[in-house]
């Protein structure tokens, strides 16, 4: 059962700290009153990449009920959104921040406009799980020992699967985005390679570029089913 929207302005769900970024805002982590998590829900890990920490909340706040089996993180990465950065406040990409086994000191690139070539130099922290927010997520899923992750990103419009999951294979369906077991080009320090070293399961959810509104009305329904356990 939803909220009535006269009350989903704020939210009913209490938060957790679970750490602090580098410019001290609070990492928030929103949890099942059961304390068992099957999910861990992840947006805003790229600053530039606001849809999924909207998106996320949006959901949250549409609950009547504390989320079933699964956690909520909206902002991984809350300077980065404060300031529209894809990168921390220490210029680092957290994406590629994480202690894997490919992990690479080089500069990492992203693209200025989609499809305009990869050309913007960011850091992958001075060594691996070098951040404050890496570092404290990766305690947090130590702590929540969650089944499987599913973090939201954009704009590459694909549900990226490695294992082609149920799951995986719903969500592809649901939204009409196509379902890939690889984004295609190398990951070193990843959230994704991280969890793969660790065989934890990690969906990345690539939102596509939109109105605001419309991904809401199509992609909210699904995070709503996912926080009250209503998919595979």
């Amino acid at each position: 059962m939803k909220r009535p929207r006269s009350h989903r302005g704020t939210f009913r769900n209490s938060f957790t700290p679970f750490g602090t970024s580098v410019l001290g805002a609070p990492l928030e982590v929103w949890n099942p009153a059961s304390g068992n998590v099957r999910t861990l829900l992840v947006g805003g890990q790229h600053g530039e990449e606001p849809e999924g920490t909207y998106l996320l909340s949006r959901a949250l706040r549409s609950l009547s009920a504390d989320p079933h089996e699964c956690a909520i993180v909206l902002a991984a990465n809350p300077d980065g959104l404060a300031r529209g950065t894809r990168a921390n406040a220490n210029g680092v990409d957290l994406n590629r921040n994480f202690p894997t086994a490919d992990w690479q000191p080089d500069p990492v690139t992203y693209s200025w406009y989609t499809g305009s070539g990869s050309e913007v130099h960011l850091s992958p922290g001075s060594s691996p799980g070098s951040e404050p927010e890496t570092a404290a997520f990766i305690a947090l899923v130590e702590a929540l020992q969650p089944e499987r992750i599913i973090t939201l990103h954009a704009p590459l419009a694909c549900i990226d699967d490695p294992l082609l999951s149920p799951l995986g294979q719903h969500l592809a369906t649901a939204t009409g985005l196509p379902l890939i077991n690889h984004i295609g080009y190398p990951t070193p320090g990843s959230l994704g390679t991280w969890a793969a070293e660790r065989n934890l399961h990690v969906i990345t959810y690539e939102l596509p570029r939109g109105p605001l509104d419309q991904l809401c009305q199509l992609h909210s329904p699904l995070l709503c089913a996912l926080m009250t356990g209503g998919l595979p």
